[in-house]
């Protein structure tokens, strides 16, 4: 059982990778029990603001104090981690030797996931708000949007890298946060990249599949598969 952050962190090197919400509501794997909401056993407890308890709040907390944890929008088009150990991985069943330009001309992306892609390979780091500004998004593309951003993390182009808040003149932070992504590439480095070429996709999938196993050995074959090619 998670108790805190600290637990939180140890059993996430251990397993490698989670979801962010949630136990084994996917028929996979998870660390968590519950999904939003207060666990009594534990003490765990959304969106409190409480920097041990909140799990909200790790998210952030693991981008900001490690340098081998991602987190972003990687299973079932939800949220979760994966440590460094397991990125690559993940990135040989995904996107093997395939680029982004590759996949867009092969008719994986479309137009609007194109504009995402550019824009922050461009900038290097970009806020949603940021993103939307410099590709040009209108209001009334939002749903497009949304869903190219999902598209473009769960094949682990881009990735959550930090949260940006507006600054008053007073210099105090206000409002509601906004996401801040980057590619992967810049995130990690070439070093994650460079083993992820050396492993074949069938093998990345043996690997992740029989660490899942071992987690939980009830885990649903069909969604093992759709968990690790996203």
């Amino acid at each position: 059982m998670i108790r805190n952050y600290s637990e939180f962190i140890e059993a996430l090197i251990k397993a490698g990778f989670s979801g962010a919400v949630g136990g084994k509501e996917d028929g996979v794997f998870g660390l968590f029990r519950y999904g939003w909401g207060a666990d009594e056993e534990t003490g765990i407890q959304w969106h409190t603001g409480d920097p041990d308890t909140d799990p909200w709040e790790w998210r952030i907390r693991v981008l900001n104090e490690r340098d081998d944890v991602a987190y972003s929008k990687m299973f079932f088009r939800k949220a979760g981690y994966i440590t460094k150990e397991w990125y690559p991985y993940f990135l040989a069943a995904r996107r093997g030797s395939m680029t982004f330009e590759d996949e867009y001309y092969d008719g994986v992306f479309s137009h609007q996931a194109k504009r995402i892609y550019e824009a922050v390979s461009e900038h290097g780091r970009l806020s949603v708000d940021a993103i939307k500004r410099e590709a040009g998004f209108s209001r009334e593309e939002k749903s497009k949007f949304d869903n190219a951003l999902t598209e473009l993390q769960m094949k682990m182009y881009l990735t959550i890298c930090d949260i940006h808040y507006k600054i008053s003149q007073k210099g105090e932070l206000y409002g509601f946060s906004s996401t801040v992504f980057s590619t992967p590439e810049l995130f990690w480095g070439q070093d994650v990249f460079d083993i992820a070429s050396e492993i074949d996709e069938d093998e990345a999938t043996e690997k992740i599949t029989g660490q899942i196993l071992r987690m939980n050995p009830s885990a649903n074959k069909e969604k093992i598969l759709k968990f690790i090619t996203g």
